[in-house]
């Protein structure tokens, strides 16, 4: 039996980089699949079309299970200032629903605040992939977007 909610996910952090590097980051599907994705996972294919009707795809290579798709299509563009997509799993679970994803920034000099609300978001057994805020998935990869706009390590 599958329990579901709704929730409004709610997400904000400061990334120690300039407005335009963040969006870049967002947008450019090569930057992209820099830092997708938890800790330990690897996006091996970004298809980003970044325009309002555009569409994107991403292959999601978890460390030890099978690889899986996310989809959508992009329903506002406004760089570098915010962007709205839809969001699904490919294959979808018989509890999916289409969640649309908004992310607004705000420039802060060399930070730059990222406001991310998604809604409806349903809670089901695919939380060790995608769950709650706070938790290490959405922890980790802010943690590895931020890092890599960062840059390397000295």
């Amino acid at each position: 039996m599958t329990t579901s909610k709704r929730l409004v996910l709610r997400l904000e952090r400061s990334v120690p980089a300039p407005c335009a590097a963040v969006y870049r980051a967002l947008t450019d599907p090569e930057e992209l699949g820099k830092w997708w994705g938890p800790r330990g996972f690897a996006a091996p294919s970004v298809e980003f079309d970044p325009q309002v009707g555009g569409r994107y795809r991403i292959a999601m290579q978890p460390p030890d299970a099978d690889l899986f798709h996310l989809s959508g299509e992009f329903r506002e563009v406004e760089p570098p200032a915010r962007l709205a997509y839809t969001f699904r799993w490919d294959p979808p679970h018989p509890d999916d629903r289409e969640t649309v994803v908004t992310l607004s920034l705000e420039d802060r000099g060399e930070e730059t605040e990222v406001r991310l609300v998604a809604s409806p978001f349903v809670v089901f057994e695919r939380d060790e992939v995608s769950s709650v805020a706070g938790s290490p998935p959405f922890r980790e990869a802010g943690e590895t977007a931020a890092a890599g706009l960062q840059g390397p390590s000295s």
